[in-house]
């Protein structure tokens, strides 16, 4: 499978700078019939029985806009998660010149880089005693990811409304259309919700950079499916409903705790499944996802999922004016 398989032209003017409002008023395309429909119409294209999955991490504010202690030059972090010592994995730059032992300051909080810059990651040890998430609240803005130029207005609609804990440096973007209204719509057609969680990080947005795509290496991302999840899960395979996923996290999520017979198993740790196509898919039925980048990893598990037809779906909602990526609008589609 070449790169070249999971790329098409993406107009620029197809990419949402602003997510709308309502946020259930975004576009969603059933590619089963594909018809158009509003988000807000999701419980009536579901079935009673079915179970949605979503994932629940909330983002971190993780951008961080600092100096060199002792240049005063200026630099720009992405923390991307805690690592079992003690120091946070991040993304600098510019990382010429940035090397172990030189000393940030963002503000009131200082950090000293632990290791020497690979592929632009670092790891950082912050202030001893420091409440470093506090800190990030505090210092830090919400990452947007590099094709939104236009400023956020409102940080809160980078979170999804179930959002818990903090974790992520980017959202589980399909999620970003759920209201309490479409929630209520599921519960009212006997449509059970549960959560999981992946934090997503560097795995999931990384660029493919090899031809052959089977060869990309997913940066690793901790997960928690709890006992609720799991039997949730085993629920709706006794009533006969279908597993519906919020979005490609929930996909690798719930992937990598599969038993092989339709279930799960509760746990948590980190994972690096990359889904390419011939993958075999044992837990869920149907996706809500958003449109993707070319040539991402993204995509080439969409392409897994439902098979050579996303490239006749993806013409599709560019002709008929469909919003691309993290503030664009949704599709449904079913598992081959």
């Amino acid at each position: 499978m070449h790169l070249s398989d999971f790329q098409y032209d993406l107009p620029e003017s197809s990419i949402a700078q602003t997510p709308v409002e309502p946020r259930d008023s975004s576009w969603l395309l059933d590619t089963s019939t594909m018809r158009d429909h509003r988000f807000s119409d999701l419980p009536s294209l579901l079935d009673p029985g079915d179970l949605v999955v979503v994932n629940n991490t909330k983002v971190r504010h993780a951008r961080l806009l600092g100096r060199k202690r002792d240049t005063g030059g200026r630099v720009e972090v992405l923390v991307l998660g805690l690592l079992g010592d003690g120091t946070w994995e991040a993304l600098i730059r510019p990382a010429r010149r940035i090397a172990t032992g030189v000393t940030l300051t963002f503000g009131a909080l200082s950090a000293h880089v632990a290791s020497d810059p690979v592929d632009g990651r670092v790891r950082l040890r912050f202030d001893e005693g420091a409440d470093v998430e506090a800190a990030f609240e505090r210092l830090g803005e919400v990452p947007l990811p590099p094709y939104i130029s236009a400023p956020l207005d409102r940080p809160e609609r980078y979170q999804t409304i179930y959002a818990q804990r903090t974790g992520s440096a980017a959202a589980p973007t399909a999620g970003l259309h759920f209201t309490d209204d479409v929630v209520a719509g599921l519960e009212a057609r006997s449509i059970e919700m549960v959560s999981v969680e992946l934090e997503v990080g560097l795995g999931t947005f990384r660029p493919i950079a090899v031809e052959d795509v089977t060869q990309h290496a997913m940066h690793a991302e901790r997960f928690r499916v709890s006992e609720d999840a799991a039997e949730a899960v085993e629920r709706a395979r006794g009533r006969g409903g279908r597993v519906v996923a919020i979005g490609t996290t929930v996909v690798r999520t719930l992937e990598s705790v599969a038993t092989g017979n339709g279930r799960i198993e509760p746990g948590f740790g980190e994972t690096n499944l990359y889904l390419t196509p011939g993958a075999t898919f044992n837990v869920v039925d149907r996706l809500v996802t958003n449109f993707h980048l070319p040539g991402s990893s993204l995509l080439v598990l969409l392409a897994a999922f439902m098979g050579p037809a996303w490239r006749a779906v993806y013409d599709t909602a560019v002709v008929r004016g469909y919003r691309f990526l993290s503030f664009g609008d949704a599709m449904l589609c079913d598992r081959v």
